[in-house]
């Protein structure tokens, strides 16, 4: 008999926190493998499903940073703790943290593109020894749009962090301008044995990676993962293929050198 791959289980919600406006993080009981950068396909009965990155994890939990935007994300705005989220998965190839230690690693993240990156930046600020250098360049809309506000303060006693937004509103006195304005200053002393992530919209990742490889980094040594277009999460619906490639199966995390080849 075949197993059903559109089966769910039940995941029990632990607590909620509000990021923004409209990105909240749900945590909820977990306790399968996972890597930073997979996803799961949450599921409201008699509504329908939705794909979501991952974007923290640990022993027995799981964080799920969502925006609302739409029928599925709506319902689940709803909820409170104890309720039940239906999930399947996990999805995706994910990241292999192993790949950038010891290396200069270099991560550039655009609006919620930092959800699916948290984990790795989590694992890799805890055991500083594990690279030989870090830095963060995270863009957001505006300072009302910033997620993860409380870890990235953290994340900067440890780690080279450019926050920017790309315009200033109330009081902002941080960097303003995008993340590529960032990527234009630094200094990278040998890029051949650097390593880079670009997790973000389409046309920030394009122009993030031409920054990067303007700076000499070579093409292998950068990985994006795509957040757009996926759906059913095991290749069936087709609605994340590009070319020969289904983006919830062969991805979402690409090295480069597959990557700029996926054109839609």
């Amino acid at each position: 008999m075949c197993e059903n791959a559109y089966l769910t289980e039940p995941l029990k919600l632990i607590s909620i926190r509000k990021e923004t406006e409209i990105d909240f993080t749900f945590k909820v009981e977990y306790n399968k493998p996972l890597l930073p950068g997979q996803f799961l396909e949450l599921s409201i009965p008699g509504v329908g499903e939705a794909p979501i990155s991952v974007s923290d994890f640990g022993d027995g939990y799981l964080d799920l940073t969502i925006r609302k935007v739409g029928r599925v994300t709506e319902q689940i705005f709803e909820m409170r703790p104890g309720d039940v989220i239906y999930a399947r998965g996990p999805y995706g190839n994910g990241f292999d943290c192993k790949l950038y230690e010891n290396k200069d690693l270099i991560v550039v993240a655009g609006g919620t593109g930092l959800a699916p990156v948290k984990n790795l930046i989590n694992r890799f600020v805890s055991n500083k020894g594990l690279l030989k250098s870090f830095t963060l360049i995270i863009g957001f809309k505006s300072p009302e749009d910033i997620l993860f506000a409380d870890e990235i303060r953290q994340w900067e006693t440890s780690a080279n962090v450019c926050l920017t937004v790309d315009r200033a509103t109330g009081d902002w006195k941080g960097r303003t301008g995008l993340v590529t304005k960032y990527i234009e200053e630094l200094e990278i002393g040998d890029p051949a044995s650097a390593e880079a992530i670009v997790v973000g919209p389409p046309m920030m990742m394009k122009f993030a990676v031409l920054g990067l490889m303007k700076k000499n980094l070579p093409k292998q040594n950068i990985w994006v993962s795509f957040e757009r277009k996926m759906a059913c999460g095991i290749g069936k619906c087709g609605h994340c293929k590009i070319d020969d490639t289904y983006i919830c199966l062969d991805g979402p995390v690409f090295n480069y050198t597959k990557a700029e080849k996926l054109l839609d």
